[in-house]
């Protein structure tokens, strides 16, 4: 069982505590290097970095309000090949969740790998991030306002910004993870809660870098649970709305009319990790003469082709592993729904299959097993 602890706050610096414990980590040898969020020199951004040196945290930012990059994908290509040091990457519950599914499919090794994970109040899109900061709302006021919003649930985005769109629906605000930093439910300018797992608990006590107890914030559950009802409910009324919208092939073809087919939401999606993707062989660079063809037979042709397949196969492949993320949302430069879309689709593929991606790391994903009986429910054998 995971061993609870807490961290006191001094003058209202919470992030300064959360620095001096993962400081703590690194001058004490739990880790030898922390992965995690650092602004940038202009300070209207913030960037994954890795860092060895517990002397150089400073501008280190636990709760990043931006997610510039899926960092489950920073994890694969960290822990894929001869990682022989000890690391700890600090992660929104979302990014966890991701590695959790990419660790079965070989594409993440935890050995040497160390998740903490933080309580996530949700992200800001980087470029709207970056108008905050110059209009002097972001950086510590905002720390500080989603903080408080984090006591009791009801944060609210600074006036004119919103969260991502895959945020105010993501039910899934805590991570699992083998340190926890919890928010959510705490004072957190005079504590913040700290639960420890069973990979690390044995160490950090010896090395006397906590103390343990066997309690938690109070009012924790109720806030966590009032977080996840709110976003419950979006999620409900996103899918409502998109259902509305995406009724038939049709629908759904003019909805996703504007695809380019720049693949960018491929690129950002942490699950899409095929090294060679059908989408871009052969099969799809067609003859001049072949969409002439196409056009003669269909009285005219939408350029770019195969938009509508290209959604659909990737859907395929990776809809029940989805973890809903949104940094497809966030990379396509046309706007259009793909994480309503993927998130919909999903939740009932998922169901079906009675899988919840990144829940459990021994959990085995609908692709990658088959039962006899899988599909008899839905088509109405059973």
């Amino acid at each position: 069982m995971a061993k609870q602890a807490v961290v006191k706050v001094s003058e209202g610096r919470t992030e300064e505590a959360i620095q001096g414990f993962l400081n703590s980590l690194l001058e004490k040898g739990v880790v030898e290097a922390i992965l995690m969020p650092r602004a940038l020199p202009s300070g209207d951004g913030f960037v994954q970095t890795l860092i060895r040196d517990p002397q150089k945290l400073d501008g280190v930012c636990a709760l990043s309000p931006t997610m510039p990059v899926q960092s489950a994908r920073v994890a694969s290509n960290l822990t894929a090949r001869n990682l022989g040091k000890k690391v700890a990457g600090v992660f929104k519950p979302c990014e966890i969740r991701a590695i959790v599914e990419l660790t079965k499919f070989l594409q993440v090794k935890l050995e040497n790998l160390y998740l903490i994970g933080i309580d996530c109040p949700g992200t800001f899109e980087v470029f709207d991030y970056s108008k905050m900061a110059q209009e002097g709302k972001g950086d510590q006021k905002l720390t500080k306002e989603l903080l408080k919003g984090m006591e009791t649930g009801e944060g609210a985005s600074p006036s004119g910004y919103a969260f991502r769109s895959a945020c105010q629906m993501c039910e899934y605000p805590v991570p699992q993870a083998d340190i926890v930093l919890k928010l959510f439910g705490y004072k957190t300018d005079q504590e913040i809660g700290i639960e420890i797992g069973e990979r690390l608990e044995k160490e950090i006590e010896e090395k006397e870098i906590l103390s343990y107890s066997e309690k938690e914030s109070a009012s924790r559950s109720n806030v966590v649970g009032k977080v996840i009802a709110e976003r419950t409910k979006k999620r409900d009324a996103v899918f409502q709305e998109f259902k509305g919208m995406v009724k038939d092939l049709r629908s759904f073809l003019d909805r996703f009319s504007a695809c380019i087919r720049c693949h960018n939401c491929m690129v950002a999606c942490p699950i899409c990790y095929c090294k060679e993707c059908v989408f871009r062989t052969a099969v799809f660079e067609h003859d001049g003469d072949q969409f002439l063809r196409w056009a003669d037979r269909k009285d005219g042709i939408r350029m770019p082709t195969d938009t509508l397949i290209f959604h659909l196969i990737r859907m395929s492949h990776m809809v029940t592993s989805c973890i809903g993320c949104g940094l497809c949302d966030s990379a396509c430069p046309n706007r259009l729904p793909v994480a309503a879309l993927f998130r919909s689709v999903g939740a009932k593929i998922q169901k079906m299959f009675e899988y919840v991606p990144g829940r459990d790391q021994k959990e085995v994903p609908p692709v990658a097993t088959f039962r006899e009986d899988e599909l008899k429910l839905e088509s109405g054998a059973l």
